[in-house]
């Protein structure tokens, strides 16, 4: 089948170029700036802003459209979620209906079910409306929290964590990291394989780990001292007013809420949750 993966340098959209062309797919990688350097030799590359009005010429002509953009969760000025994931989306799956799609692949996200009350995650669920409306064969995927070589959050807790002393707010919730070698075949499985139209998966790995044991996890053991809720969202406010902090009202917000796939439905991909890797164990074996 002839698949465009849309999602910028994304390591995700890497991760399931890498496995499509493994099937004998033809697989094109589609961004505003192609770049070759990371993917396989037998991966296409072509030019997608999908913040343009007219998106049609980078799609036609495929069989499967797998929409992977995405902005990290952290990113200011929010208004910038509304027009890369509510905006684009409804521009790629209504250029994918106009021009013959056979199927749409959509990247949601675990907070899109549970309500949470940020930038991200509100155009995240108008995004994912959009696609419902428009096509509602499309095969939805909501993972937790994605690690792997090319990821933003482990970098990014090794680099915010304090070293000794960890606070948190009080009640932070839980999430269920999963790692991107397991979730990009179930991807690909969504995109060309038979059985998935319609559908919608909660996807999270091996194990639902505590804010602070996700920490530990990755920078080692920790101190935590608890923050009261209302402690912590007066900084929370204070960092958003501060250019360039990656935490604020947003992350507070999001840090409440758990990020746990019930049920994990990995298993209708035929693998074992138990089977899955750890986020110790990657950390471990970089």
């Amino acid at each position: 089948m002839n698949v465009l993966v849309a999602g910028g340098s994304g390591f995700v959209r890497r991760a399931l170029c890498r496995v499509l062309a493994a099937r004998g797919h033809d697989v094109t990688a589609a961004s505003r700036s192609p770049d070759r350097a990371a993917l396989p030799d037998d991966v296409a590359t072509a030019a997608l802003d999908v913040t343009d009005d007219d998106v049609d010429g980078a799609v036609e002509g495929h069989d499967v459209v797998a929409n992977l953009v995405a902005l990290p969760a952290h990113v200011r000025p929010v208004r910038s979620h509304e027009t890369v994931h509510a905006g684009g989306t409804r521009r790629l799956v209504a250029a994918a209906e106009r021009t013959g799609v056979e199927r749409f692949v959509q990247m949601s996200a675990l907070g899109v079910a549970a309500g949470v009350d940020t930038a991200y995650f509100r155009a995240k669920r108008r995004a994912e409306r959009a696609v419902r409306a428009a096509a509602p064969e499309s095969v939805v995927y909501r993972p937790s929290i994605v690690f792997g070589d090319g990821c933003a959050f482990v970098p990014f807790l090794e680099r915010a964590v304090p070293p000794v002393v960890l606070p948190l707010p009080a009640g932070a919730g839980r999430l269920h990291p999963m790692w991107v070698g397991d979730l990009a075949p179930m991807l690909a499985d969504g995109a060309v394989g038979p059985g998935h139209a319609g559908k919608t998966y909660r996807l999270g790995g091996p194990e639902v780990l505590t804010f602070a044991e996700t920490v530990r996890r990755v920078v080692g053991d920790r101190v935590v001292v608890p923050v009261p809720g209302a402690v912590a969202a007066a900084g929370a406010a204070v960092a958003d007013a501060v250019p360039g902090v990656p935490v604020g009202r947003d992350q507070y917000r999001a840090l409440r809420h758990d990020d746990v796939a019930v049920p994990n439905d990995v298993s209708t991909f035929g693998v074992a949750a138990d089977d899955l890797l750890t986020l110790e164990a990657y950390v471990d074996g970089r």
